[in-house]
């Protein structure tokens, strides 16, 4: 298992290094930012100043290298916009992001979970229907589309909560919905995919067969089997939740990291925009890396094989 782990950890640590790298390459194509930071018209001397004081000047290797060394303290540089430590600015809006992807998280799992395994017990019937068709809009509905719809019904028309902000839960709601729903579709389809396998082993049929009630062998020998998948699929979208919320963000003027980031490529602010992708990076190793050490508590053959 250490092995195993370690080996995980120094794939990860490779994934973050080349995303930090693409990253770095790719901002640099985006334009000169002391071209947005100076008023109009400002001299070509104000403008090389500015981009010496902010070391644009040098060899875009020489940038890299600066930049790798710094990064591996934790030290992304200070921010062009806010004057600050990159870094700081981005754990700044961490929680925020946080709170919103938790609870989207929360919500797609359990009604998820509740609608997939209901389709599954009860296959064939309208309740299965029901639920692909829901999980099917789910997944084909645009975020930035659904949101604006969940505005315009709950917070124009109706009044029950507000159209964006920060701060209390009646805040947190329509985003959070609006995020969950694409996670929802997908683990409720997958775990109905999983069980109705599961439910085909001969380990199943002899649980029937030796007298055991419907709800102990859904729940101990189908729910617990068909849950590896289902993990796989929870860590990934949990990684995408918290790098991808930047559209659910932005239309609730939720202020998050992704939101941060989409704000930092517009203004051209590097330092800001490598510090939260690297953190997102960092996150989405750390998940994936409990989503191994959960395999091992799921499944005891994983558990003997590592």
């Amino acid at each position: 298992m250490p092995r195993h782990l370690t080996s995980r950890l120094g794939e990860g640590l490779i994934a973050i290094w080349g995303v930090v790298t693409i990253v770095f390459v790719v901002s640099r194509l985006l334009g000169d930012p002391a071209v947005l930071l100076l008023p109009i018209g400002a001299t070509e001397q104000e403008l090389q100043e500015l981009r010496t004081q902010l070391g644009l000047d040098q060899p875009l290797l020489q940038q890299y290298l600066t930049f790798l060394l710094h990064a591996l303290k934790g030290d992304f540089g200070q921010s062009f916009q806010f004057a600050r430590p990159a870094l700081d600015v981005v754990l700044e809006r961490l929680p925020a992001t946080a709170l919103l992807a938790g609870s989207a998280l929360v919500i797609g799992v359990l009604v998820g979970g509740l609608a997939g395994a209901l389709a599954a017990i009860y296959r064939g019937s309208a309740i299965e229907g029901l639920v692909l068709l829901v999980a099917l809009l789910g997944q084909a509905t645009p975020s930035f589309w659904l949101g604006i719809m969940l505005i315009l019904l709950f917070a124009v028309q109706l009044g029950w909560f507000p159209t964006g902000g920060y701060g209390e839960w009646q805040n947190l709601v329509l985003p959070a919905v609006t995020l969950a729903c694409f996670t929802t579709a997908s683990i409720a389809r997958l775990l109905r995919s999983s069980m109705l396998d599961v439910m085909r082993d001969d380990y199943v049929r002899t649980a029937y067969a030796k007298g055991l009630a419907p709800r102990r062998v859904y729940i101990w020998h189908v729910g617990r089997n068909s849950l590896i998948p289902v993990v796989t699929m929870t860590g990934i979208l949990a990684g995408e939740l918290l790098g991808g919320a930047a559209v659910t963000e932005t239309v609730f003027a939720w202020p998050g990291v992704g939101r941060l980031i989409v704000q930092a490529i517009e203004t051209k602010d590097f330092p800001v925009v490598q510090a939260g992708v690297a953190v997102v990076a960092t996150i989405f190793v750390v998940v994936n890396l409990l989503v191994d050490l959960l395999y091992t508590l799921i499944d005891p053959r994983i558990r003997q094989a590592s």
